[in-house]
């Protein structure tokens, strides 16, 4: 497994002109891809508003972070036969994403579930733990419980829990995930070589994580919507940005 190299600030800007180019360039897979999330999204906020639950879409909005590198594997293959110059036909695509199955992505996807299922349990436990069970009932009529006291502090250390969540499920996806399906190797040795790319970076990388997570908190803003654009361009601008971080084959 080769080292990863150096990589500057600009990076993250060359990769999003990258990914927005290979998302003009064929449009169809990132809406395609992007159409999952957005329904799940949609679902998960019509079973809420249904229940008179609305509160359980916060956990769920803050973890979707974990979640979204899921919709990246096809976007990885169609931007990857972009610069190879292999042909986009959706056999080819969905059969390498399909035949993913068989190799490591299956073992990669189980490692971020069970990290974003512990994560909404733990996002219960710390509302159960500063609220109280009788706040769980009547939160959604009451809102403004959370913008005072216990509330505030719940608010304060979730976030910081959370983000330590998505730091972690960062630093194993952030080349982790391309890596596993541009090469043949397992998908421990793909979440060290991951690990070690964002530690020999850790500022541009940060600052990398930053911007997903902007773009993403903007996108699912409009219900959901802005994933259908948002997802495709961070899911392009992902794997150029590995290709940054691993640039040869050998």
């Amino acid at each position: 497994m080769p080292d990863p190299v150096l990589i500057e600030f600009g990076a993250i800007g060359e990769s999003l002109r990258a990914g927005w180019r290979d998302f003009r360039r064929a449009p169809g897979f990132g809406l395609f891809f992007s159409a999952f999330y957005v329904a799940g999204g949609l679902m998960l906020a019509a079973v809420a508003a249904a229940s008179g639950q609305e509160w359980w879409l916060i956990p769920f909005v803050v973890g979707f972070p974990l979640i979204a590198p899921f919709a990246a594997v096809g976007l990885y293959e169609v931007s990857r036969r972009i610069e190879a110059g292999l042909p986009l036909d959706w056999r080819s695509v969905l059969g390498v994403v399909f035949a993913q199955k068989d190799r490591q992505v299956p073992s990669m996807a189980m490692v971020i579930l069970l990290m974003f299922m512990f994560w909404v349990f733990v996002a219960h436990t710390i509302f159960a733990l500063f609220m109280g069970v009788q706040a769980l009932t009547n939160v959604t009529s009451s809102p403004e419980i959370l913008l005072q006291g216990r509330g505030l502090t719940m608010l304060v250390v979730g976030t910081l829990i959370g983000g330590g969540f998505a730091a972690v499920l960062f630093a194993i996806t952030a080349a982790g995930l391309p890596l596993i399906l541009d090469r043949e190797v397992d998908f421990i040795s793909a979440i060290i070589a991951s690990f070690g790319a964002v530690l020999a970076n850790p500022a541009v990388m940060l600052a990398w994580a930053l911007v997903i997570a902007v773009i993403l908190f903007l996108g699912i803003l409009p219900l959901f919507l802005g994933l259908f654009v948002a997802l495709p361009i961070l899911g392009h601008a992902s794997w150029h940005m590995y290709r940054r971080l691993f640039p040869d084959e050998d």
